[in-house]
């Protein structure tokens, strides 16, 4: 039941981000939304990962992980259904409650599974991360079909996902009435003079702007180029499905390669660059070709990100504080990414910097990564 609801969790830490962009067309031309209020629709949840991360230990040690977990779940349903009601407002406190909730589950669950997987803390990664891109997948590919079958209404399409959520608390509930008390996250002074730390924390944040790029804007950017708008959800959806492979098999191959992630790290991120360049400047008759490299690619830069938290801590404490720091201060950084493509659109007129924008985080993040997966752990305090 506990891997059960950890999957179920975890299917919900994207579907409010991913089922926007399909649909963002239709969103811009009912509400009079420009670029760069499209961007910041898309750029707020990530915002709200990293704002909100740091509140996660305080409401574990007053609730208990689980509780925390559970109620949490019930304000993300209750933050992807306001989508549909309020117009704008509705749509832009949607996503903040939404993205506020994805931050706060995003820290606990990691924790979780050093508690009560230790042994199997490469294995268990995997199946969270394949997990989470999963619901992303889903949420990419399904919304627009969602919205053909409610008569075109976007709104009721984004509202759609706030059903998963309540599901996922449905199933959690066993580990809530399971609980026996509060769970507080153990002490420790802060990690912010550490420097490998913050390399876990820098690789963390600007692979996961590349990945809100994706998210966010390759549907117009391929809209723009003349695909279908159906055909780009489904490109961005495969893009994403793909991921799946990386995400369970990235940490692996990663351990399996000896203590130093480094490879497998730089494997991912030109894996994820080669499909990007592919879908925004490529032929789009390799469409499906780059779309499926760069997926790989996400997908594997993203697991083995996660997998860095744990590797680089000594000890569960060390894990929890890093976690919420990474994420807190990372997925900050990551909302930079798509409100900086956003920007880039409405300034020059087109995608041209879509490219250039793209590689130079990615040479970035390689820097960052090359020193967070060395073999080497954090001190602890």
């Amino acid at each position: 039941m506990l891997i059960a609801g950890l999957v179920l969790v975890s299917l919900n830490l994207r579907p409010a981000l991913s089922s926007v962009s399909p649909v963002l067309a239709w969103i811009q031309a009912s509400l009079g939304l420009s670029a760069t209020a499209a961007g910041l629709l898309t750029t707020l949840p990530v915002l709200c990962l990293g704002v909100f991360a740091p509140l996660a230990p305080r409401l574990a040690a007053r609730l208990g992980s689980e509780r925390t977990i559970f109620v949490v779940l019930l304000v993300l349903a209750a933050g992807t259904a306001l989508r549909a009601v309020l117009g704008p407002t509705g749509l832009f406190l949607g996503a903040l409650l939404a993205g506020a909730s994805i931050g706060v589950i995003g820290v606990l669950l990691p924790s979780l599974i050093k508690r009560d997987f230790p042994r199997h803390i490469g294995t268990m990664m995997g199946v969270y991360t394949m997990a989470l891109c999963l619901g992303a997948a889903i949420a990419a590919g399904a919304t627009v079909p969602l919205m053909d079958a409610l008569d075109g209404s976007w709104r009721g399409a984004l509202a759609a996902w706030a059903v998963l959520a309540v599901a996922a608390a449905a199933l959690w509930w066993p580990q809530v009435r399971g609980q026996t008390g509060a769970a507080p996250m153990p002490p420790g002074a802060p990690l912010w003079r550490d420097r490998l730390a913050w390399a876990v924390t820098l690789y963390m944040g600007l692979q996961s702007a590349l990945a809100y790029c994706v998210f966010g804007w390759l549907p117009p950017i391929l809209i723009e180029r003349g695909v279908a708008p159906l055909q780009a959800g489904l490109v961005v959806s495969v893009s994403v499905l793909v991921q799946l492979v990386t995400a369970f098999t990235g940490p692996w191959i990663a351990m399996r390669l000896g203590a130093d992630q480094r490879p497998t790290l730089l494997l991912m991120l030109g894996l994820a660059l080669v499909g990007w360049l592919g879908c925004v400047a490529g032929p789009l008759e390799g469409l499906w070709l780059w779309a499926v490299l760069q997926g790989l690619g996400q997908g594997g830069q993203f697991s083995v990100a996660l997998l860095l938290i744990v590797l680089r801590s000594p000890d569960a404490p060390t894990a929890a504080r890093l976690s919420g720091m990474s994420q807190g201060v990372g997925y900050t950084l990551a909302s930079l990414g798509p409100l900086a493509l956003g920007l880039s659109h409405d300034l020059l007129g087109d995608w041209s910097a879509a490219g250039p924008l793209f590689t130079v985080v990615t040479l970035a993040a390689a820097a960052a990564g090359w020193f967070a997966a060395q073999n080497r752990l954090i001190e602890a305090r």
